[in-house]
Formats: structure tokens, sequence, C-alpha cells
């Protein structure tokens, strides 16, 4: 039986005029990594609130290590650790003080569970007595996942976790979450980065509420069949303009500093584009083939369910 089960799923806001999730389903193994994949307004804030009982769906059912979201919620609050995307713990007691209050909610003690988050609290414990609203982004987001940890959950949801912090916060955070997922924790964790998609067990791209693809990342990507392309050349705007005339180019992204191009032919297609580019007055002109990332993926699977 699946830890998370969410079945057709709909939630909407302004007296239904705003869709937020439009039958969502999936289900998260036990001990999985499972990621939601997707930019800011894809509904992946609905779903967690919706898993973790804070918001009622309108239609559907869900459960979490095989309570109704509805009718167990109680339970669920006991069991599940919740990390929203915006910082929500309280910004004028210090970081011991935050620990202690959360540790009392679910009736424990930090001492008592003190093993269940040292390897993260010792990273912020010689600051234990700052107030949580002078830490910095990745001080906090420790703090967060302690408090959402204290209690012993079986299930962890962290939603946009790695938000506003820098590189190296965001490359130490996934290493905590694949140290607590070797501790048997089932962790569901939503994300607007797709670089991070490689390191969950599989995941969910999610846009308009809808989930567009759901599978390992590796799989997702060998779905992707077309020839892709980068190109670039002298003027780069001007080459972006060009590139999204011909009726013979289907898509044209900029990826840094190249454009990523699918052409509705599957022949010669450097051929075509080089000669193209040239015929437009582009010198300095380069046209490769690649294999396609997760962004290329996504925005293929977005521009066919528009």
């Amino acid at each position: 039986m699946a830890t998370v089960h969410v079945e057709n799923i709909k939630k909407t806001y302004e007296k239904g005029t705003v869709t937020a999730l439009e039958n969502v389903s999936f289900d998260v193994k036990s001990g999985e990594l499972f990621g939601l994949i997707g930019p800011d307004g894809a509904g992946k804030t609905s779903l967690f609130r919706v898993l973790t009982t804070l918001l009622l769906p309108d239609e559907g059912q869900a459960q979490v290590a095989g309570f109704d979201v509805v009718k167990d919620f109680w339970e669920i609050r006991r069991i599940v650790g919740y990390m929203p995307g915006k910082f929500s713990l309280y910004q004028d007691l210090s970081i011991e003080e935050n620990l202690n209050f959360f540790a009392t909610v679910f009736n424990t003690t930090l001492a008592k569970n003190y093993h269940l988050i040292e390897e993260i609290y010792v990273q912020i414990e010689p600051f234990k007595k700052r107030l949580a609203g002078k830490l910095s982004g990745g001080m906090k987001q420790k703090l967060a996942l302690c408090c959402a940890l204290i209690h012993e959950p079986k299930v962890l949801f962290l939603d946009e976790p790695t938000t506003g912090v820098d590189p190296v916060s965001r490359k130490e955070f996934w290493d905590m979450l694949d140290r607590l997922k070797s501790r048997g924790i089932t962790i569901v964790v939503s994300t607007p980065y797709m670089d991070e998609a490689s390191r969950c067990d599989r995941i969910a791209l999610i846009q308009k509420g809808k989930i567009l693809e759901l599978d390992t990342l590796d799989k997702i990507l060998g779905r992707y069949t077309q020839n892709l392309y980068a190109v670039d050349a002298d003027n780069r705007y001007q080459l972006m303009k060009d590139l999204r005339m011909p009726a013979e180019i289907e898509s044209s992204f900029a990826f840094g500093e190249e454009q990523h191009v699918t052409l509705r032919t599957q022949e010669n297609g450097e051929r075509y584009l080089t000669n193209y580019l040239t015929e437009r007055g582009h010198t300095s002109i380069t046209v490769r083939p690649i294999l396609p990332n997760i962004e290329d993926t996504f925005i293929k699977l977005m521009l066919e369910n528009q």
C-alpha cells in the first residue's frame, strides 16, 4: 500500500473560477523521496495543504499513511512533518525556544528526541539563543527542518524548501534529505528548480494544476524522441527572433547563451538551420545536436498540454 495516495484531487478558489488542482493522481511509496516539480503557480502548495489537512479538496480523495485527509485529519497531523514554503516559525523566539515549543505541541521534548535532529541541529546549535528572525536563509531552513522532524514523523512534506537559499545550502539540504530517506522516512518535496529533479527517486511534473508526467527522471527524459539542437550565432537577440519565424521550426527557447531548437522534420536539421541562418545574415553560426535535459522535457510537455 502506498504511503501517500492521491486520487483525482481537484481544488478551486474564487468560488470555482480559479482552478489550482485538476484531477491530480499519484502514489508515493514507503521510504521514497518523491519530487513535485513545477513553476510558481503550478499548484504545488495547494496540493501540500490538502495532504497536510490544511485545505479541503473540492473533489477526489487522498490518504496519508492509510488515513483519509478529510476524515482522519487529527491522526495525519500527528504523524506528518510539514515545512511550508514561507518561513513560518516564530521570529521573536530563539532557535532553542522554537524547537522546545514544537516539541511540546507534539507532547515530547527536545532532550528526548535530540537524536532525531542531531545531525542537522549541531550546525545551528552554537547560535541557539539567536532569534529566528535574525537567521540567514540557510539557518532558517535547517531550523524549520528540525521543527518538522522533532516528533519523529512518518511522512515529511517539504514545500519549496530550497527557494531563496544559496547554492551551497541547497546542496547541503538535499544531502540531508538523502540521509533522512536512509532512515526510512517517506519524503515528498516540491521545488521550482528543475535541476533538483535528479535528487529524487521519482518526480511528477506539474503545470497549471495538472500532472504532465510522472516517473523516474531517466524514463521521462527517455520519452523525448525529437531531435534537439543547440544553436548560437553572433547577434543573439536577432537569432532569437529569427528562430521563431519559419513554420519548419517547431520550438525555440533560450538556454543560457544558446537557443534550444526542435524542427517539424527530423531530417537534415543541422543543414537546414545553418543554411537558414546564413540566408538571414548571421555569422559565427554553430548548430549541434544535443540530448534533452529536464527543462527541455518540461517545455515540450507544457506545449503539448496547452
